[in-house]
């Protein structure tokens, strides 16, 4: 290859990889781009971690939880209305009455108590509550929207919301321990978020967070002595107990106070997590440091989590109401069922909920109308808390890092490699990050971005890169036709698909077959004959052999001398090119034994040899003159094979890429030998003719001689000379079974090393 050729690659390859860096970095900036959009961030919450949620699947939800779940069967077993509002609250008094003496930690009622009713069953309820001591009322949130448009003249739209909070009635509320809202949006919105602390509500602690504090009432002192040491200013006015605190500020506002802490101070939760690692302070109960874990992970968190669902409904541990009612401890499925030290939680809760009013659609939700009821909802952001294992988003930097990074790496990818290999590449790359993202999902809760990378960024610079390709070989096609109809034919030009941008220095690659003719003892003939004679002769000579090249469809790119190289090319590799230069061989070879029987015409004996692969098409010259010829290894090769025949005495050899997939042709392989000149062997056949027309005598060499091959290349000498003098006594006369006889001989007395590759080494051309 000349420097200017080699220039012109490198420049073309340049030139891709900048255009592949282009598309890369514009994915990334799209990702970028897109991102904040609501639309986006709500699709990556609904489908892109619902996908990994699915991919991950259902798993046992801590124990430390439990719901008694408001459902028709408890309706039918206690002989009560469907609608559970209807409930009588002695009932309820009853429940808590039975769990606390169970045993349970903490009892979270989600059901709303803000009317009076019964003023008997009011008082049994309340007498209740107070004596468990532990019991979490909900405390519903009403919410209004106000116009806010008057006297704004930019904004017709404008409004605002305003949030009511519904307490219970007042017996209740000073009964419970605790009273606190928890809201969740209803159908068509899929559920995946909930509050800690609800900013709607003056930032009042949610029933998870403070069902959590309660339920950690035994390491309350623990956490304050943490708290004191990691901040003493802020925390030395706080209750030291739980009791203390519920008589004098509440529960509520001891959460707020202890959240106002905690925002107040950035690092105090880094600070009371290695105050809890330091040698200076020792838990004597592993639980106890546990529950301060949570609590400070909780209060150091964000207000909004996402939720760890452990599966469909019913993956929490559920009990019937009427069975919880029961004394002593009952089965729910085959699971023993013991209250004491967990956190119940009282609710609605059934199989199917589609039609309930405390349904919610969770990424667990199917088809079939079974949705998950509030109460469990509850239950599992209560463990989340307790086991501290929210889903995490992944951090700002890292997600813009990601997107970018894999934006530019999938772009670049798509236009470097041909559209099949950018496809499978796409899918391959895709496939390994849905699976990493899966397995950050299942082992630390990340959740990593799905919909931007997958079916955004993906399919886009795919699509993108496939576009742009098009454009660019649509205009190089252009340019091919109007440079290369100088030279070629318009069928020809019409096949070639790289951009020549100038007609001197343009080149192609493209995939070619290559028929490569010589005559044999020609300079004899150029001494019997006058330069006159001869070159009439050779007219004649050469009209004979151009005629087939130009039927099937080739086109003639040089001779020199007595011999020619006919191409047969095109942007691929084409089983239909091969069979037409095979085809074309074939009729060359039958016109020359027309041509030899012409009065007056010198015999000639003409080999011919065929090869494919890649090979340049370029201009070749200096000045005003140039000529275009092919270039590369193909062709040196083609001419090497027409060598060969010499030596076996064929006409016709052809290489093992040209009858790859071949049909129709009698053809016989007669070796795998190593060309003078050539490091890598090649395996060469003998084009015999067309199998239909050839007789059955040729059929029966063909096979006879495979089988000398095969001997001979086991060193089964004698048994291959068999095979090859059978194949001489079939055709009467076979130059290569001559040919094997002779090396038979020759390694019979030197005997080939034990590595020997059965690669016959040719010396000369």
């Amino acid at each position: 290859m000349s420097n200017r050729e080699n220039k012109s690659a490198i420049g073309g390859k340049k030139s891709r990889l900048f255009k592949a860096i282009v598309l890369g970095l514009l994915m990334g900036i799209i990702g970028l781009a897109v991102s904040p959009l609501h639309s986006m961030l709500a699709l990556e919450e609904n489908v892109g971690m619902g996908l990994l949620f699915k991919m991950r699947g259902a798993r046992q939800a801590p124990p430390d939880a439990v719901v008694v779940s408001i459902d028709k069967e408890s309706s039918e077993k206690l002989n009560l209305p469907d609608n559970p509002d209807k409930w009588p609250r002695s009932l309820h008094a009853r429940l808590a009455e039975t769990l606390a003496r169970k045993g349970a930690g903490v009892i979270a009622f989600d059901v709303h108590f803000i009317e009076p009713r019964s003023a008997g069953d009011d008082a049994l309820f309340a007498q209740a509550l107070r004596k468990a001591g532990n019991v979490v009322l909900c405390e519903p949130l009403k919410m209004k929207e106000v116009p806010l448009s008057e006297g704004r003249e930019y904004d017709d739209t404008a409004s605002h919301n305003i949030v009511k909070v519904v307490p219970p009635i007042e017996l209740f509320t000073r009964a419970a321990a605790a009273i606190a809202p928890f809201t969740l949006p209803r159908i068509p919105f899929k559920v995946s978020q909930y509050w800690t602390f609800e900013t709607g509500a003056g930032d009042s602690p949610t029933m998870p967070a403070v069902a959590l504090q309660l339920f950690t009432a035994q390491a309350y002192g623990d956490f304050i002595h943490l708290l004191q040491k990691a901040s003493p200013e802020r925390a030395g006015k706080l209750p030291r107990d739980i009791k203390t605190a519920r008589e004098t500020i509440g529960i509520k506002g001891l959460m707020k106070q202890i959240r106002a802490i905690f925002e107040r101070d950035p690092f105090i939760e880094k600070n009371m997590a290695k105050e809890l690692e330091s040698s200076e302070y020792r838990f004597g109960d592993l639980k106890s440091r546990r529950l301060v874990e949570s609590l400070i992970r909780m209060y150091g968190g964000g207000n909004s989590r996402f939720i760890d669902f452990y599966g469909p409904p019913g993956t929490v541990t559920t009990v019937p109401y009427f069975q919880a009612l029961e004394t002593g401890e009952k089965k729910a499925g085959d699971k023993q069922i013991d209250f004491k030290g967990k956190a119940v939680f009282v609710g609605l809760s059934e199989v199917l909920l589609a039609e309930r009013k405390d349904s919610f659609y969770t990424v667990f939700s199917r088809a079939n109308g079974t949705f998950i009821g509030g109460v469990e909802i509850m239950a599992t952001a209560f463990l989340n808390l307790l086991t501290d294992t929210p889903m995490k988003p992944l951090g700002t930097r890292s997600y813009i890092l990601l997107i970018f990074l894999w934006g530019t790496l999938i772009g670049i990818v798509c236009r470097v490699f041909p559209v099949g290999y950018a496809a499978v590449a796409t899918v391959g790359l895709g496939i390994l990050y849905l699976i990493a993202a899966e397995y950050q999902f299942k082992t630390s809760n990340t959740w990593y971005p799905v919909v931007i990378p997958l079916f955004l960024q993906a399919p886009v610079a795919f699509f993108g890169a496939v576009i742009w390709d098009y454009i660019e070989t649509n205009k190089e096609r252009q340019n091919i036709k109007k440079a290369f109809e100088y030279y070629l034919p318009k069928d020809v030009v019409g096949q070639l698909s790289k951009d020549i941008a100038h007609i001197k220095t343009g080149s192609q690659v493209v995939h070619g077959v290559c028929l490569f003719t010589d005559v044999a003892e020609y300079t004899s003939l150029c001494e019997t004959m006058g330069p006159r004679e001869l070159g009439i002769f050779m007219n004649k000579y050469y009209e004979t052999l151009f005629r087939p090249v130009k039927q099937h469809d080739g086109f003639v790119s040089g001779i020199i001398g007595d011999a020619m190289l006919a191409l047969w090319v095109s942007a691929g590799s084409e089983t239909a090119l091969r069979g037409k230069a095979c085809s074309a061989a074939l009729d060359i070879n039958m016109e020359l034994q027309r041509f030899d029987q012409s009065p007056g015409c010198e015999k000639l004996k003409t080999r011919i040899g065929l090869h494919c692969g890649q090979i340049f098409l370029g201009h070749v010259g200096a000045l005003d003159h140039y000529e275009y010829t092919p270039m590369g290894d193909i062709v040196n090769t083609a001419s090497r094979i027409e060598g060969l025949n010499k030596y076996l005495g064929t006409s016709v050899l052809v290489s093992e890429e040209i009858v790859d997939s071949l049909h129709g042709f009698l053809i016989r392989e007669v070796g795998k030998f190593r060309l003078k000149g050539k490091a890598k062997p090649i395996v060469a056949y003998e084009l015999m003719g067309l199998r239909e027309s050839s007789e059955e005598k040729q059929k029966m060499s063909c096979d006879v001689f495979a089988e000398a091959l095969r001997a001979f290349r086991s060193h089964s000498w004698d048994a291959a000379k068999e095979n090859f003098s059978r194949v001489i006594e079939i055709l009467g006369e076979d130059g290569p079974s001559l040919f094997y006889l002779g090396l038979c001989d020759r390694y019979k007395e030197n005997q080939p090393a034990e590595s020997w590759d059965k690669i016959v080494e040719m010396g000369s051309k």
